[in-house]
Parts: C-alpha cells; structure tokens; sequence
C-alpha cells in the first residue's frame, strides 16, 4: 500500500500517523492495514473523569432546593469542560483510533447537550460503545439516554400531551431525511414513544401509565407500536441505509457525492446495519484513494487541534482555554450550536476564523511568532502577522514538548518532513515560499508547515 494512501487512510479513519507509525506501516497491504486498524478498535475503552465529588448529591432533594441545585449545575459545567480537554487527549493518544473517530463523528450525528456531567459523559460513552456496532440498537439507546430525552425534551411525552421533538428529529437528522415521511408519522410515532423518563441515577425508566398503549399508523404500517417498533419500521425503510451513507461518505471519503460509490455503500448496509461492514468496506475501496479524495477536506477544528498536538505534545496548563481555542475556531465540543450539529465543510472557514487556524499553530507552539528569516529576498507579508506584540505574555498558557517531537522526527530529513506533515500537494507559489524560507531547524520548519494553507486540509 502506497504511503500517501495510508496516511489518507489515518487521517480519514482516524487522526493522523506519527512517523514510526507510517514507517511501521509501509509495506503492508492494505487489507492488513485496514484489518490492523479494525482489530485495534474492537475493544470499547470508555472515558471517564472523577465525578467522586458528586457522589453526597442528591438529585431527588436539590429539586426543591434551588441554590443547592444551581451549585450541582456549576460545578458541573466546570466538570463538562474537564471531560472535554479528556476527550481531546484521548483523541491525540488513542487506544482504538477508528472508534474514536467514529465517536466524533456519531457526536455531530446523534447531537446531544447536557449540563449534567453524569449524562455527558454516558451519552459520550454510549456513542464510543455503539460506534461500530448495529445502527438499530444504536438508535434505540441513543433514544434512551437521560441527556437525549431531556435535550429533545422526550421525557415530557407523556399520553395525555405528546410531545414531538424527538420522534420529529429521530427521522429528519438521525435516520431518513426530510421529506420522507409525513406530520402524520411524526404525530403517530412521537404516540409511539411516549412513556420514555429516566430516574436521578441516569437509568432509563419506561413509564407504562405515561405510554399511549393506542393504534398507530405509521410510514404505511399499522400496530400497538412502541419507540424500539418505530426504529425497526424505519430500518425497513431503504431509505435509511441511504441517508446514513451519504452522511458518511460526506464525512469520510468527499462532500461530493458519487451516487454509484453511496449506492455500493447502501447494498452492503442495507443488508444487516453493521456499521463496521459498512465502513470496512469504504476503506477497502479503490474509489476511497482516488486522487480527487485525498487532501480533499477542511480539517475540523477539532481535527486541526488534534493533529497539532500529535505531532508537538501540549499541555494546556488551564484546561479551560482548550475549549475557549476551540470555541474562537467554531467547534467547542459537547457544545453543539443546535440539534443540527456544526455543518461542517467550507463552513468552517471564514474571515474570521481563516487567520485563527492559520496562526494556531504558532499561537500554541511559539507564542505567536513564526520564524519570517529569509533566505535571499523572500518576504510575505502574511508571516508578519504571526509576530504580535504580546509584552512578553503568552495568549495560551500551554507547554510544548518538543523532545517528544525531535525523537519521532529524528531519522527524518528536514527537507522529508513536508511528506509527512501535509496530505495535499502544494501548489508552486508555497513551494517557492518555503524553498525561500532558511530551515533553521526542524522545529522552526514544522511551525512554519502548520501554518501553511494546505496544512488545513486532509
């Protein structure tokens, strides 16, 4: 399997290959290397922080106890930020890299907020569990967790007053697509799902007296239906298995889709729901490493963030500006702005966030300078911005470790390091840049192709 196609492959399926992992990789096959990489991420690791603090809480009490209530939910926000800031380390230093990825990308499928941080983190787990599984016993616990119900406000549909948030976005974002099915549909099936609560401890709970035990009718089908019926009704429907190719191929291969590769896509999930299968067989694809493919996608802020710190260690000193870094970009993670989730794509460039991204990596690495030495005559005026007057203070209080980044790229050329670090060819004008640019160093260097503009593709 050609380099090039593996670190694709990595950058798509997971986030990113260190040196001696391409190395290690490198003349394997690629059904080796797509099997390595499903066999790695069989096993669910979930995250977790220390919630031990909450353990005197009583929830049942705080209810009828405002000040005491308003306490949990501060303190637990700060909780929030600390289970984010673990979630991007586990992604820079993943166990199972493909699980972590399909995580991130179930998180702005499934989009969930809470300001519980019991709820977060077993939302968050659910997702890392049902990553790679079956999308039907997917959908069905994501429609029990205590963070969805209060979120699509699903523990309020009750028989007497249904209410029909969930059943409305159960089959517009998480499975069909609009205009697949009517106001009736969501009328019958939000009937179908009522009952649905959870106690103080986050344990599902179905309410037999809330439900509505009625007939429904719903997407051409007639019953005494409840909310696991409505799921496996809608899984009968082709549709479903095409509405969820497109959002993966979109995410994992191009935004352009090609109907002939979503309808290879849909046969194979079509037949059983397994989400490995289905991804097995994307990343065993020819069409998957086509040219046009590779280095074809905007990196997420969070996949900039992330690719960053694997490739420099950083540690972040005050956990809270991880998130604020991510908040300037656009995608400060467990904080969706809206059920819909971050569009994703072009969208996450603008004027201003285009500058941000670019002066990331600097900001975080060299306290907002880039080396702008020339060699010869060469000078752009973009690099100056790089250098602000900060009066010898940092805008993040972050610490690099270099010494990790010297010993993996300690066999590497300096003039190498571009193979490595960027996943699109660059165009004559950067190159003619860089080859004006002096090479101080490798450190120099790796700042400076972090800050080009094709270091924000992959």
């Amino acid at each position: 399997m050609e380099r090039r196609h593996i670190q694709h492959l990595y950058w798509r399926a997971g986030f990113g290959l260190r040196p001696e992992e391409l190395n290690r990789l490198s003349g394997l096959s690629r059904d080796q290397i797509v099997g390595d990489l499903f066999e790695s991420s069989r096993s669910v690791y979930p995250l977790r922080i220390d919630l031990s603090e909450f353990n005197g809480f009583r929830a049942d009490m705080a209810m009828t106890n405002k000040k005491e209530l308003r306490e949990f939910i501060e303190r637990s926000r700060v909780r929030i930020k600390d289970f984010n800031y673990a979630w991007v380390n586990r992604m820079v230093n993943p166990k199972a890299a493909l699980r972590e990825r399909m995580t991130l990308f179930w998180a702005n499928h499934f989009v969930c907020r809470d300001s519980h941080i019991g709820f977060v983190q077993q939302y968050n787990n659910t997702l890392r569990k049902h990553a790679l599984g079956h999308f039907g016993d997917f959908v069905k616990a994501i429609s029990k967790q205590p963070a969805m119900l209060k979120y699509l406000n699903n523990k309020h549909n009750i028989k007497k007053s249904p209410n029909e948030n969930f059943a409305r976005e159960l089959m517009e974002l998480f499975t069909l697509g609009p205009g697949h099915y009517t106001e009736r549909d969501i009328k019958e099936s939000a009937r179908a799902l009522t009952g649905y609560f959870h106690d103080f401890k986050g344990r599902f709970v179905f309410r037999y007296r809330q439900h509505d035990m009625g007939v429904k009718r719903f997407l051409g089908y007639r019953g005494r239906f409840t909310g696991d019926d409505v799921v496996n009704i809608i899984l009968a429907k082709r549709q479903c298995a095409r509405f969820i190719c497109e959002k993966i191929y979109a995410y994992f291969v191009n935004e352009t889709l090609v109907q002939d590769h979503i309808d290879q896509m849909v046969e194979v999930f079509y037949r059983n729901y397994k989400i490995d299968k289905l991804m097995r067989f994307v990343f065993q694809s020819d069409w998957f490493y086509d040219e046009k493919n590779i280095g074809s996608k905007i990196k997420s802020p969070v996949e900039l963030i992330v690719g960053i710190r694997r490739t420099v260690p950083i540690e972040f000193r005050k956990i809270n500006e991880s998130v604020v870094i991510q908040r300037y970009m656009g995608q400060p993670l467990l904080y969706p702005p809206n059920v819909a989730g971050w569009k994703g794509g072009r969208n996450w460039i603008n004027t201003n966030t285009l500058l941000l991204r670019l002066k990331t990596p600097s900001i975080l690495l060299s306290n907002g300078i880039i080396s702008i030495k020339e060699q010869g005559q060469f000078f752009d005026p973009m690099f100056d911005r790089f250098r602000p007057d900060l009066g010898g203070k940092k805008i993040f209080d972050v610490v690099p470790d270099w010494d990790s980044f010297e010993s993996e790229f300690k066999g590497i050329d300096i003039e190498e390091m571009t193979t490595y670090m960027l996943q699109t060819s660059l165009s004559e004008e950067t190159s003619n840049m860089l080859n004006d640019l002096s090479k101080l160093n490798k450190k120099t260097f790796c700042v400076q192709l972090m800050s080009l503009p094709e270091y924000q593709m992959c």
